[in-house]
């Protein structure tokens, strides 16, 4: 039975739904945009975003009046992330390898039916990827998406791709299972996966896979740029610096790549 309106828990669901809201929105959110975005009554909505900034989850600007995340958001994510030690193991690696290429670098996990950012480290200059930690990704648009589910069961991708659905991000975003399980076998193949403009027109993004101590999927490291940042000049020095990133990583969780055989049978 749903809660009504005015009941503890409605207000308990607006005001995650406000959080998420402003999560999602870089720019931040003004009282009347919140309220037109969740359908809440701007009394309701003033009510909860100023008991949330009194709390410090949420900021206020000054000037434009939009509410944005509060640093003591952060404090919440030490639970959920705190048994996932990739993100320290990964943290200097990224920075270097973002020093390296000149690229974002992003840090992913799956959650549920999507790959979700827990890590980002940016270069310095002009350049800016439009992406944040927190930030929820169709595994089969994206690069970082595409190394996690090449390592996972196919029982599991048709049961995500059934909740999430294969949307059509730009006229090359692959759309059928057919072809993104062949696009799979492709990733686990070479050890990468590359997202051509396949989520956002104009950026070019690759992908590798981070594994435990135990050879599963642990989360996946990933470099994003323009077309012309990643492209086929660069690639090969991208992927490279990429692949040998991950492999460190891997190698901080635990992983231990097995022995090749040197010889005859």
């Amino acid at each position: 039975m749903p809660a009504s309106s005015d009941s503890p828990s409605a207000a308990v669901e607006r005001a995650l739904a406000m959080l998420e809201a402003v999560a999602q929105e870089p720019d931040g959110l003004s009282n009347a945009e919140m309220s037109r975005k969740l359908n809440i009554p701007k009394s309701s909505a003033s009510y909860i975003l100023r008991t949330l900034e009194t709390q410090g989850y949420l900021t206020r600007d000054a000037e434009s009046g939009k509410y944005r995340v509060g640093l003591k958001i952060l404090s919440l994510s030490r639970g959920a992330l705190g048994g996932r030690d990739v993100r320290g193991v990964a943290l200097p690696i990224m920075r270097h390898l973002t020093h390296q290429t000149g690229l974002t670098c992003h840090l992913a996990v799956l959650d549920g039916p999507e790959a979700v950012y827990i890590e980002k480290v940016e270069p310095e200059g002009f350049i800016r990827m439009d992406t944040w930690v927190g930030r929820r990704m169709r595994v089969h648009a994206t690069s970082v998406g595409k190394a996690i589910v090449a390592h996972i069961p196919q029982e599991q991708l048709e049961e995500i791709l059934r909740k999430s659905g294969m949307e059509k991000r730009t006229p090359k975003t692959i759309t059928t299972l057919p072809r993104l399980l062949k696009e799979l076998e492709k990733v686990r193949a070479q050890g990468y996966a590359v997202d051509d403009e396949e989520n956002n027109l104009g950026a070019r993004c690759v992908g590798a896979p981070i594994l435990d101590e135990h050879g599963s999927i642990e989360a996946a490291l990933g470099l994003s740029g323009t077309t012309q940042q990643v492209s086929p000049h660069t690639m090969p020095r991208i992927l490279e610096a990429l692949k040998d990133s991950a492999r460190h990583i891997s190698m901080g969780m635990g992983y231990r790549p097995p022995h090749r055989r040197v010889g005859g049978a």
